[in-house]
């Protein structure tokens, strides 16, 4: 159908603030897109990285809890979330996680990739993926960080399924993907948009002990659809389809609906517009505590609540 425009961001869950910043911003060298609260839990922050104007397909969101348990990674969730890097820098990358201690694997292949896993503050798995073509998006780049070694954006999210039949039948026969590759239990599907979309690699593990979201875990997985008009035409499929799926919410940087894949996972469709330069320009993007409207009003009590990440 060609409705899908890829990969628009992905959420997951982690403990300290603090600590979440400080390693997406500088361990990582992400920019910080946006610091705003948790729609259903304003006492909560929702802190947002990515590129410089947090173009979708880069954009990885964390909601911070402080005392939150740790998660369990298997099965009916997403287990990994693989970041596109330039060949030749992951001698960088390596030398980086070994200074942080930061625990990694050796790097390994897949589809032809090379790769590098690691875990995150929290336990969040992360792969830095050299695609076999040259990711040609333009990166946010740091002091450390420079542009022969910085992330691209997402390069794939995989999905660990009990039976990944029915979560691929969806991804085909209404988000437009296809087969592109195959190696024992582990698929990739891309997109319309080539790798441009990122993949979605669907791992089967018939057996395997169900993972628990909580700490360390992705939340759910965002899909970019250019505009209202295609979200509430693949609502209605979807909804056709005997899946349960949100009334459209307003999210202020894009417009969502939410449904659950038959696999389990959390999926979430969401606009390109209005972007997240809607209340902050390029240059000052991060820098403020942006407050859903619905919050104004209590900012100095919201305030007051929330760590200080200075």
């Amino acid at each position: 159908m060609g409705k899908i425009e890829g990969i628009h961001h992905v959420t997951a869950i982690s403990g300290n603030a603090k600590k979440n910043y400080d390693f997406y911003t500088r361990v990582m060298g992400l920019r910080f897109v946006k610091k705003t609260v948790n729609f259903d839990d304003p006492n909560t922050y929702h802190f947002y990285y990515g590129d410089e104007k947090g173009t979708p397909g880069t954009i990885l969101t964390f909601f911070p809890w402080e005392d939150i348990m740790t998660g369990r990674r298997g099965t009916h969730m997403a287990t990994e979330i693989g970041y596109s890097v330039p060949e030749g820098s992951l001698e960088f990358w390596l030398k980086r996680l070994d200074k942080e201690n930061i625990i990694y694997n050796k790097p390994s292949s897949k589809f032809g990739d090379v790769y590098l896993t690691f875990l995150d503050r929290d336990g969040l798995k992360i792969e830095l993926t050299v695609p076999e073509t040259n990711d040609e998006r333009t990166p946010w780049v740091t002091a450390e960080i420079g542009e022969d070694v910085a992330t691209r954006g997402f390069h794939h999210v995989t999905l660990t399924l009990e039976d990944i039949q029915p979560t691929a039948d969806l991804l085909v026969s209404v988000f437009g993907y296809e087969l592109a590759k195959n190696h024992t239990n582990r698929y990739r599907f891309q997109g319309p948009n080539g790798e441009k979309g990122g993949y979605i690699d669907l791992v089967e593990a018939k057996g395997e002990q169900r993972g628990h979201v909580a700490g360390g875990s992705v939340h759910h997985v965002a899909f970019r659809v250019k505009d209202d008009a295609t979200q509430l035409e693949l609502r209605q499929i979807l909804e056709d389809r005997g899946l349960h799926v949100t009334a459209q919410l307003d999210r202020k940087y894009f417009r969502s609906v939410y449904f659950r894949e038959p696999g389990g996972v959390l999926f979430e469709l969401a606009t390109d517009q209005p972007g997240f330069t809607v209340d902050e320009p390029v240059a000052e993007l991060g820098t403020h505590l942006m407050l859903p409207e619905q919050f104004e009003a209590q900012r100095s009590e919201i305030e007051s609540r929330l760590i200080k990440l200075d």
